[in-house]
């Protein structure tokens, strides 16, 4: 479970209600379908439909980004914890922090005792500029006790969707949240990778592709990308994007329950799906896990099956591969300044975000991709490397697996979740 609460979390964070071009402002859910209302300067002939089953989130979170609706734009997936509060400063004990820790990451998925990553890099695309991340992630990993990565010792480094250092899309407090995230779950899976930020101009799947294509050009070992939007026509050529054999490319699921999404639908990302993580002291794993019922899986229409999935139940690309805790009810910590007067500082968040960079952190910890390596064909082969996840839904389905957890692959966790590095 989450740690107990403080007296100074007792204010409820407020929505990230922003004005202004820039901000990145949230949209209400309409209550009966979960539908984008209230946007204005949307072509109509563009507008996309989410997934028949999209439900308004319980009233305690709060999506830190508006649900995608447009063709090829994609959004983040993070979801804000309310119960929590926000906590502005670090105070003198970690533990007072609410949320998982990286200990918490580390021991959940068999990775405290893994050492490696050191000169690995985890990309992480996003759109917008986060003028504050590198100053954030390094209170991060200094009240969580890890190891410096800056600037200045050649740890963490910060471009443009073409690959300069300068020249920085426009600020963006919605997306600077899900920068912040990404950062903070890199750090706790790996501590000892370096980190290479690459911030899209725009959350078109043009930008953020681009990016992700920068990301391998400057040689990420595995590149981490936390947004999604409805399949559509025309992403089978939006695919190329993420198909660079020899890098991990990881991709969050999305947060509207039973569908599939883009990128996650491409052949060649590891697609990550979200559970409901807790401590269970009668295992010997010492945890347990649920399939979130929000997170997203489904059968691609568009993308092919890859030749290492084998369920006979969707002919074409099945998502998702693997999952993660992203559940918001037991979500993580992370440290985000990038916001109005008010909201900036500590808080707890969830969503299918919270997963592609853990996995792609795994990756680079694992260094277990090659040059002939593509997708999730290595998890595929090893699939005794992931605890089995055999409860949950997200959703309602024709065929049961693909929204349902049971026994073996299932839609909603795939192979299960990471039980260490020997899948990766």
């Amino acid at each position: 479970m989450l740690h107990t609460r403080i007296s100074v979390l007792a204010v409820l964070l407020p929505l990230f209600a922003c004005s202004g071009q820039n901000a990145g402002s949230l949209v209400p859910l309409t209550p009966s379908t979960g539908a984008m209302v209230g946007r204005s300067g949307l072509k109509p002939q563009n507008v996309m439909a989410l997934p028949g089953n999209v439900m308004a989130l319980p009233g305690n979170e709060q999506l830190v980004c508006a649900r995608p609706t447009l063709r090829g734009q994609a959004q983040c997936p993070a979801i804000l914890n309310l119960s929590y509060g926000h906590l502005a400063e670090a105070p003198a004990l970690a533990a007072e922090i609410p949320g998982y820790h990286p200990a918490d990451i580390q021991a959940a998925y068999a990775l405290a005792s893994a050492t490696g990553g050191y000169g690995a890099v985890v990309a992480v695309v996003a759109k917008g500029d986060d003028p504050n991340a590198a100053r954030d992630l390094a209170v991060y990993r200094r009240v969580f006790g890890l190891p410096p990565c800056t600037v200045e010792n050649g740890c963490f480094r910060k471009v443009n969707e073409y690959g300069s250092n300068g020249d920085f899309p426009d600020g963006d407090y919605a997306w600077s949240t899900e920068i912040a995230l990404d950062l903070d779950m890199a750090s706790a899976a790996c501590p000892n990778c370096h980190i290479l930020l690459v911030e899209a101009n725009t959350a078109s799947i043009a930008d953020l592709g681009t990016a992700v294509d920068t990301a391998a050009r400057l040689g990420a070992t595995a590149i981490s990308n936390s947004y999604y939007t409805p399949e559509y026509d025309g992403e089978q050529v939006d695919a190329r994007y993420y198909d660079h054999p020899g890098i991990a490319i990881t991709v969050s699921a999305g947060d509207g329950g039973y569908g599939a999404t883009f990128p996650a639908s491409a052949a060649s990302v590891t697609a990550v799906g979200g559970t409901t993580l807790a401590r269970d002291a009668g295992t010997s794993r010492g945890w347990a896990e649920t399939v979130w019922s929000f997170t997203a899986s489904g059968c691609s229409a568009y993308i092919s099956k890859p030749s290492w999935q084998s369920d006979t139940g969707c002919a074409m690309r099945t998502m998702v591969d693997l999952a993660v805790v992203g559940d918001p009810d037991t979500g993580v910590a992370a440290f985000n300044t990038y916001a109005p007067p008010g909201e900036r500082g500590w808080a707890v968040y969830g969503g299918t975000s919270v997963g592609a960079p853990i996995v792609a952190a795994i990756y680079a910890l694992a260094r277990g991709e090659d040059a002939s390596a593509n997708g999730a064909s290595r998890a595929y082969a090893n699939p005794g490397a992931f605890n089995p996840v055999l409860s949950g839904s997200d959703g309602t389905c024709a065929v049961t697996y693909l929204c349902t957890a049971g026994s073996g692959y299932n839609g909603p966790a795939g192979l299960g979740t990471p039980k260490g590095t020997n899948g990766f």
